[in-house]
């Protein structure tokens, strides 16, 4: 009878717990990073009511301009966003003589640095 009862009990707490409780969701939240070195300039916050969201980020891009990305998602409407771009862009300066970069001269050098991961199959 114990071991009828211990087995029960095991039963019970285990479709207890696999119980799932819906609450609306709710929750806000804000963060933003201005590194001076790296020049990374961004920011986000967004607002959570129930399946209704809406919030806004920005991101300082290379040219000097700022993307801003204000968006709404909900169960009816979707996901929306609207991007902006604020500022006017600024291109890098040029030094040195005409074409003396191409010999030995002022300039830099630009690269993309790709990386290949290998798997054994």
């Amino acid at each position: 009878m114990f071991k009828i009862i211990a087995i029960l009990s095991a039963v019970i707490v285990a479709i207890h717990a696999h119980e799932e409780h819906h609450a609306p969701a709710h929750y806000k939240f804000d963060y933003g990073v201005h590194d001076p070195h790296t020049h990374d300039v961004k920011s986000q916050w967004e607002h959570r009511d129930g399946d209704h969201v809406k919030g806004a980020y920005t991101l300082k891009e290379a040219d000097g301009t700022t993307r801003l990305v204000e968006y709404t998602a909900g169960p009816h409407s979707g996901f929306n966003a609207v991007v902006k771009r604020i500022g006017h862009a600024h291109h890098p300066a040029h030094y040195g003589h005409h074409g003396a970069a191409h010999h030995g001269g002022h300039g830099g050098d630009s690269f993309v640095g790709v990386t290949h991961w290998g798997f054994k199959q």
